[in-house]
């Protein structure tokens, strides 16, 4: 086997803007189907995109023996269905941030997995394929800005639409799963252990019943991590790391441009040190990596229980933000 067959769970606008053209350009991919529940919306995909097969149904799809790998951009409430599915069928599969709507279903799946020991599933964080964030990491685990003591990252956009599924709660939706998730997973990729103590606050859309802002304090045994996301504010984005000796600052953390040169800051001893980067496609560093892992036959780049470990902290987090929320409604 040098080469990976793909098919594409759903229509999803990431995956037609950004991820599947992806996948395209990485070497050893090969995109060769893809499935919606509108056999005209598969149709249009394919032709856009120009993927050979398109298929009225997940089901279809999955029965399709030629193709090797699954990548899931479904809403998140399919996430663990669709994937167990795509196992059943002898598929690996690359599924989209967060894995599952809570820590039980991640561990649930991960079950699931481990009996399937020949096939392949990572969820897909793609930042940490980018090359600024593994010199991030490095600079961190090198000791080039002292001891690590807290890590502070913001995220935020604007969606006020009602259709939209990031508004819509049974789908999985609001600001912590969709993008929370990316500050909670980069805290503790960045650490390097999980989080002993934490603590959250949000505000609920009395419309939509998704939270639109929330923020948390996580404690580590050697630091502290701060955060916010917001889905109802103007977008921006940024990470600061701070060190005993120095920090850094990351400009575009999470949605890198693939066509231009990214950039981090490096502050140690009064100096400042630009570090730039070649415009890459995180979203093909990713994919190669994960089609190199079916290939060879080794080990993901990010273990499940990541993933599952991601999804204890979001937990802690919401019972912690209710607790906030329903204490503040008695008084």
């Amino acid at each position: 086997m040098n080469t990976v067959t793909w098919g594409i769970l759903s229509t999803a606008k990431i995956g037609i803007e950004k991820v599947i053209p992806a996948i395209q350009q990485a070497e050893k991919c090969i995109v060769k189907g893809i499935a919606s529940r509108s056999k005209e919306k598969a149709n249009f995909a394919s032709k856009k995109l120009d993927i050979p097969n398109s298929y009225g149904s997940y089901k279809e799809l999955l029965a399709d023996h030629s193709i090797d790998a699954i990548y899931n951009p479904l809403p998140n409430h399919l996430h663990v269905t669709k994937t167990v599915e795509s196992l059943e069928a002898g598929k690996h599969v690359l599924c989209e941030k967060p894995i599952a709507l809570n820590s039980q279903e991640a561990q649930e799946l991960i079950q699931k997995v481990n009996g399937y020991p020949n096939l392949k599933v990572m969820e897909a964080f793609m930042y940490r394929f980018h090359p600024q964030w593994k010199k991030a990491k490095s600079l961190v685990s090198d000791g080039e800005i002292g001891t690590l003591k807290t890590v502070s990252s913001f995220f935020s956009y604007y969606n006020d639409d009602p259709n939209n599924i990031r508004n819509k709660p049974d789908m999985g939706g609001g600001g912590l799963m969709d993008i929370g998730c990316y500050c909670i997973s980069l805290s503790r990729f960045l650490f390097d252990e999980e989080p002993t103590d934490i603590s959250g606050c949000w505000k609920i859309d009395p419309k939509f019943k998704t939270d639109y802002l929330a923020s948390g304090t996580f404690e580590f045994n050697s630091g502290t991590a701060t955060f916010t996301c917001a889905t109802q504010t103007v977008s921006h984005q940024q990470v600061t790391i701070i060190g005993t000796d120095g920090r850094i600052i990351i400009e575009i953390p999470f949605n890198a441009p693939s066509d231009q040169k990214t950039k981090i800051w490096l502050f140690k001893g009064g100096a400042k040190e630009e570090i730039t980067f070649p415009p890459v496609n995180q979203y093909t560093l990713q994919a190669k990596a994960f089609s190199d892992a079916v290939i060879k036959d080794c080990p993901v780049p990010t273990p499940l229980t990541d993933a599952v470990n991601n999804m204890i902290a979001m937990d802690t987090f919401r019972k912690s933000a209710m607790n906030k929320s329903n204490s503040s409604l008695l008084h």
